[in-house]
């Protein structure tokens, strides 16, 4: 029987990294002690251009907006990852696996196109120095950031909105330690090559972002043009 615009998987199975308990509390201890080095580390970096002064320029702005966008994102998988090593059964809701995919894009498209920005920055310091002050103003890195935020949700909107018009069916096993776009598709009940093929368009606007306005014409934000 057809399956059309239904959706009978309620829960994903996590298949995780390995299978193996040795490897899995080997691979559970490796992560932990990552995980309390990188995410005490971002904070650190927030607290210290919070707290000196001098740190005002644009570039330890978008520093600081780095290191909060890195934490965010470790939020998004780690915790869960870790808990799963300990569980014998590694199952997560279709409300869950869609939650996660969604911030996974939030986060992950607003801090490549955060690098950008962090790119376009050093542009403009190394090759118009003269323009800098006025091309990277207070009120231009706001904007520059609102508009980063505003595509990382564009960005996701569209990825979660391609998937939550797919129906899934059995089996329902996810080869991987967190819910990811191209495992999740895998598992429809229906043709996605036109999905697919929406979400590598999507995709690829996050990674090669249109031209910034400059002083001299348009700039290129790709850091590769700015040879």
């Amino acid at each position: 029987m057809e399956i059309e615009n239904e959706t009978v998987v309620t829960e994903f199975i996590l298949l995780g990294l390995t299978q193996s308990p040795e490897i899995q509390l080997l691979v559970f201890v490796l992560i932990l002690i990552f995980y309390l080095i990188i995410l005490p580390g971002n904070f650190l970096i927030i607290l210290t251009i919070r707290s000196v002064p001098g740190l005002t320029a644009p570039l330890y702005f978008f520093l600081g907006n780095l290191a909060f966008l890195d934490a965010s994102y470790s939020f998004i998988v780690a915790p869960r990852m870790l808990a799963d090593f300990l569980s014998e059964r590694k199952v997560i809701s279709y409300r869950g696996c869609i939650t996660q995919l969604f911030f996974l894009h939030f986060l992950g498209g607003g801090e490549g196109l955060l690098l950008v920005v962090m790119a376009f920055d050093r542009y403009m310091a190394i090759c118009r120095p003269l323009h800098y002050s006025t091309v990277m103003s207070p009120r231009a890195c706001y904007v520059m950031l609102l508009a980063l935020w505003l595509g990382g949700f564009i960005h996701s909107i569209i990825q979660v909105a391609l998937i939550l018009r797919l129906p899934f069916c059995d089996p329902n096993q996810l080869d991987n330690f967190f819910c990811d776009v191209p495992q999740v598709i895998k598992l429809a009940c229906t043709d996605t090559f036109v999905v697919e093929l929406l979400m590598v368009f999507n995709s690829g606007l996050i990674n090669d972002p249109p031209v910034l306005p400059g002083p001299s014409g348009l700039l290129c934000c790709h850091p590769l043009s700015y040879s």
